[in-house]
């Protein structure tokens, strides 16, 4: 990355003043006050929840602040109005993109530029400025290229591009919000992020940087503004920090690093041979002949841009989907693809996407908490659900996993209410607490629990030492873990890494599916890359460096990452 370039002005181009928000009793925001300069990044940092996301929409105009004031420029801005804040020089790349994948980088680029009175097109000089704006800042993208055919990075350069070409409005961005920029990125993409960052600043560009990735925030940023709770607790400049300062600022306590367990890797749980997966509207492969082993006791961790077969992956090793060739057993027999049959042999989920597929939001807390095993004589009996069972099962897990947000209403809350980290306590908790809780039984840490240090009890799950899966009324045997902690803030994610370490050192085989290289690093024990379709060997967590992962997310094969269709 280029040397950093300090803010060239202490004058501000951006200024906040007493900014307050309140949804119903919920105070989002609580009289903030923040300035951004010029040519400076300003680094926003906060727990899930904190107000970050309420403040940058009040800063785009998607939202209207109940108080305050904003200048851009030493001019007003004009609350509630998004088209004011990009004629007024503000930009904003969202986490999740925004492009039309059926149309070109001009097209995504000129999108909602073209007045409707103007009688011809503009495509030429839309084509020129794009060009010339990618080649001043680096961020060169073919303007005839299909949107869905680019890569991640080059689609994040789209969404870069379309905020500081200035075609079609008086000013591309001079303030840039990049929120989460390198969530979906690898090492390399997130390098040439960092390299684009340090040239926009070096034009005058301003920048607010939001980001879970604390060695990314100290690594780029000249600011660090950190809120809890709705209020701005910190300003500091990033040379006075360290992560361990910037988690505790952001939870308000010490966050301690997940502890691991020594121990060795028991018998075989899971096994995969030559496993291929079809789709009828897919040009290759969803799964292409990839074999792996788990074992009992160890984390494999599978690294890949999104897309790439993980979430086929995960849905064939939950019975989601029959394979159209090769074979999968688990603890040595073979399963229908019958998801009620997984569960029954010991087979734990934490899905992708908490809120599509890991909760029916309209259901109240209880319901979730069993919902896969609602066919089980523990919750069940003649079709008909034992309530009290279940319900009782759900206090004993909220207790257990700390779940907040359900003390009005109980285990009676529309789960919908809960935030997102709480919401995937209640899923982690359903992974790992299989055993029934009877009604009336105190719900007491299991054996082998112990506190942790401003958090609840740590839950030995008690899986059989890696003796394989006892079913429903057991403990998992094996785990499926699909981006666990994706958008969960610093506290919630440190929570979620101890628990799948116990229920590891407990004797769960766990298959963790992750985009986030620092989490693969701090869990796995081997590591794997899927790219296509395809599995590189599972290799020690030791034997990978950053640069290897990255080149065998990309389609490289490293030395110590060669594809093969035989044992993993």
């Amino acid at each position: 990355m280029p040397e950093r370039i300090p803010p060239r002005e202490p004058a501000s181009v951006l200024r906040l003043t007493g900014i307050s928000k309140r949804f119903g009793a919920l105070v989002a925001n609580d009289t903030i006050s923040l300035d951004l300069a010029r040519g400076e990044v300003l680094a926003l940092l906060g727990e899930n929840g904190a107000g970050k996301s309420t403040l940058v929409s009040i800063l785009f105009g998607h939202y209207v602040a109940d108080e305050g004031d904003i200048e851009a420029f030493g001019e007003p801005l004009p609350p509630g109005d998004p088209a004011a804040a990009l004629a007024a020089g503000i930009g904003m790349v969202h986490q999740h993109f925004t492009l039309a994948d059926n149309l070109s980088v001009l097209d995504n680029v000129m999108l909602g530029t073209e007045p409707l009175w103007q009688p011809f097109s503009r495509r030429t000089q839309a084509r020129r400025a794009l060009v010339e704006t990618g080649a001043r800042f680096g961020l060169g993208v073919e303007p005839d290229a299909l949107v869905a055919r680019l890569s991640v990075g080059e689609r994040q350069r789209v969404e870069i591009l379309k905020a500081l070409v200035s075609f079609g409005r008086k000013q591309g961005a001079k303030i840039l919000i990049l929120d989460e920029p390198t969530a979906v990125l690898t090492p390399q993409e997130s390098e040439s992020l960092f390299a684009t960052l340090a040239q926009l600043v070096a034009e005058g560009l301003s920048v607010i940087f939001i980001s879970h990735k604390l060695d990314e925030v100290l690594r780029v940023s000249d600011r660090i503004a950190v809120l809890r709770a709705g209020r701005l607790v910190a300003t500091l400049p990033a040379a006075q920090a360290d992560k361990a300062m910037l988690a505790e600022l952001m939870v308000g306590r010490a966050v301690p690093p997940a502890q691991r367990r020594t121990h060795a890797p028991g018998a075989i749980v899971c096994e995969l041979r030559c496993a291929t997966l079809l789709r009828a509207d897919a040009p290759r492969p969803v799964l292409d002949a990839i074999s792996l082993t788990l074992r009992a006791g160890e984390v494999l961790a599978i690294a890949g841009v999104a897309g790439n077969g993980q979430d086929a992956l995960a849905d064939v090793l939950c019975g989601l989907h029959a394979l159209d060739g090769g074979t999968l057993t688990v603890n040595g027999a073979a399963l229908p693809a019958r998801p009620q049959a997984w569960v029954e042999a010991g087979v734990a989920r934490i899905p992708e996407d908490r809120h599509a597929v890991g909760v029916v939001g309209d259901l109240p807390v209880w319901e979730n908490a069993v919902l896969e095993r609602f066919a089980t004589p523990a919750f069940a009996r003649f079709g008909i659900v034992r309530r009290a069972s279940a319900q009782a099962h759900a206090r004993a897990l909220i207790e257990r996993f700390d779940v907040r947000g359900t003390e009005g209403r109980g285990v009676e809350t529309p789960t919908r209410a809960l935030s997102g980290g709480n919401m995937q306590k209640l899923i982690l908790g359903r992974a790992l607490m299989t055993t029934p809780h009877p009604p009336g039984a105190a719900a007491d840490p299991p054996r082998g629990s112990q506190p942790t240090a401003g958090g609840p009890a740590r839950v030995g799950v008690g899986v059989g030492q890696g003796e394989g899966a006892e079913g429903v009324g057991g403990a998992p045997a094996l785990i499926v873990a699909n981006q666990p902690t994706w958008g969960l803030d610093i506290g919630a994610v440190a929570y979620v890494h101890q628990q799948l370490l116990d229920a590891c050192a407990a004797g769960a085989a766990v298959l963790l599916i992750s985009e986030d290289l620092e989490e693969i690093f701090a869990l796995a024990d081997r590591i794997a890359v899927m790219h296509h379709g395809q599995l590189t060997l599972a290799q020690p967590a030791s034997d990978w460096t950053l640069a290897a992962i990255g080149l065998a997310m990309t389609g490289g094969v490293a030395d110590t990452a060669q594809v093969s269709h035989a044992a993993a």
